[in-house]
């Protein structure tokens, strides 16, 4: 059995890497900013309007970073994971403009929006994720509801001072994040040019054990009916050691997704570090997907 601290870390990997408590709220200079950490204009947190299932209004976190310079640039969503224990939502916060993954895109002129979906940290409200019981998930659901957060933040980030809407948006995501790019891609949305898995999926390390995933053949099967729709360009990415989704899931996985007809790239790479399920926001991750994202990004015309 696995220490529980080691647990702890492995399930943290599935989420936003940051657990400190959110920056305190302030006025902004404009309609929906609320404060700008560390008095940081390219630094923002900014409040998010969409609509529940229900049609209810609820507002999620957004920060916003925007590169050097004053030029308007395009728009990079990058969108977290989800934590096994559910203990650890309230602690959730954005991952920071500083942080390896966001300033990897900042430094190549793109400006990033890293929402902060429902149940998670000071968006508040109920977490609307779940996939249910193990033995019978939802993991089309699921992405459903991740979709339409990734929605609500990409409509609104696309508006703002700073960035240059008339050029395609790429959307990123790991784990839950990268799973719910799935159904988003499924719904072709406007003005996004391309979109980058890192370790998709739903339901890894069920029931506290490493490489055990609820019903993949339900997973598999919903990335097949999310691929039918899908037309958007699509690069996934896992490693070897990935012990939430390892390859006898990421191959089938975009297998089915593409065989739709979704344009999709699958890589998949060798061990990175104790477990690859963190590389995407781990420490010199970008060392190597750096590479392998901006390659694709160049061939479909979304780098800057």
């Amino acid at each position: 059995m696995l220490p529980r601290l080691l647990i702890l870390l492995l399930l943290a990997a599935c989420a936003t890497p940051e657990t400190a408590p959110p920056p305190a709220e302030a006025p902004g200079p404009r309609a929906g900013a609320i404060g700008e950490p560390q008095g940081r204009w390219r630094d923002q947190m900014h409040r998010v309007p969409m609509r529940a299932a229900n049609g209810q209004p609820r507002t999620i976190l957004m920060r916003f970073c925007r590169p050097e310079g004053d030029a308007a640039a395009p728009l990079v969503l990058v969108n977290h994971g989800a934590p096994v224990d559910r203990a650890t939502l309230p602690g959730m916060v954005a991952t920071r403009c500083d942080s390896e993954a966001v300033r990897w895109f900042l430094q190549r002129g793109f400006a990033v929006g890293v929402p902060l979906r429902r149940g998670f940290g000071a968006s508040g409200g109920a977490y609307v994720e779940a996939l249910g019981r193990c033995d019978t998930p939802d993991p089309a659901g699921s992405a459903e509801e991740v979709a339409r957060d990734e929605q609500a933040a990409l409509d609104y980030a696309r508006r703002l001072p700073g960035v240059d809407a008339g050029r395609p948006a790429v959307v990123v995501g790991q784990s839950a994040g990268g799973w719910g790019n799935l159904a988003l891609a499924s719904h072709n949305p406007a003005g996004v040019g391309a979109f980058v898995n890192m370790a998709a999926g739903r339901g890894g390390w069920a029931n506290g054990r490493p490489n055990n995933v609820c019903r993949p053949d339900l997973l598999v099967a919903a990335a097949g009916t999310f691929g039918a729709r899908a037309r958007v360009p699509a690069l996934f990415v896992y490693t070897e050691n990935d012990t939430f989704f390892g390859p006898d899931v990421a191959a089938p996985l975009v297998a089915a997704y593409a065989a739709g007809g979704a344009p999709a790239e699958l890589k998949q790479l060798g061990p990175w570090g104790r477990d690859g399920h963190g590389l995407f926001f781990g420490q010199f991750g970008s060392d190597v997907w750096g590479p392998l994202v901006e390659d694709f990004l160049r061939r479909h015309g979304a780098m800057p």
